[in-house]
Order: structure tokens, then sequence, then C-alpha cells
């Protein structure tokens, strides 16, 4: 069972992704910010990473940025899961690390296909 940590700060949101994930098989934990996610990754070694990038405290650019300098961590794929869409907002998450960018609102029709990619990754 694949495992995914969504690291996250809106108990909405959370509560959406994790029901449509683990409905689909995939083993689902959460983090309600960077440092606890940070923390939550090195513990459970996810084959992927969900990361919400505005969060109080450490916010999902430092998050990403410090899971990517760990030599435990730095081959785990990174979503940025954001509501910010400006071209100028993608190249900030890909320059801190992130492998993909999918906005919210999250289209639902389309999100495991979207994430599919980075879970075939995290096999290789």
């Amino acid at each position: 069972m694949k495992k995914v940590l969504y690291i996250e700060d809106d108990p909405i949101n959370k509560y959406l992704v994790k029901k449509f994930l683990t409905s689909r098989g995939y083993e689902v934990f959460e983090a309600p910010n960077g440092r606890d996610g940070v923390n939550r990754a090195e513990e459970i070694g996810p084959d992927l990473i969900l990361m919400d990038m505005q969060m109080p405290g450490v916010d999902g650019y430092e998050a990403t940025r410090q899971l990517k300098q760990s030599a435990s961590m730095k081959h785990i794929p990174i979503v940025a899961l954001t509501a910010h869409a400006l071209p100028s907002d993608k190249e900030k998450c890909l320059a801190a690390g992130c492998d993909g960018y999918i906005t919210k609102p999250i289209d639902i029709k389309n999100f495991e296909q979207l994430l599919t990619p980075f879970l075939s990754k995290s096999t290789e």
C-alpha cells in the first residue's frame, strides 16, 4: 500500500484529500504544519508528500527545502497543493524543490491522474 503524507493546516482540505485517497487504497498520514511534516516524513518514509505551501510557522517552501536537503528524504516526490495559481507561484514552488504543482480547489475528477506520475516515480 502506497503511503502519502499530506502536510496541510486546513481541516476541510485534509478531510477531503484523505477521504479521496483512502477510498482508492492509499494509506494517508497527516501533519498540520511544516515542522511536524518534516518530522512525520522522517518517521514514516512516505512514497509521496502533498505539501500545502501557505502555513503558519514553517511554511511549505521551507519544509520542502528541509526535506530535499535530507539524504533519506530527497528522493521522495513532493507535490505542492496551493491556491496560488500565478506562474511565479509555480516557479517559487519548483525552486523550493517541489516535483509538481496542483492548484486548489482540487479537481477531484483529475486528482488521482495528476498524482500517478509521482507515485510511480517513488518506486523507481
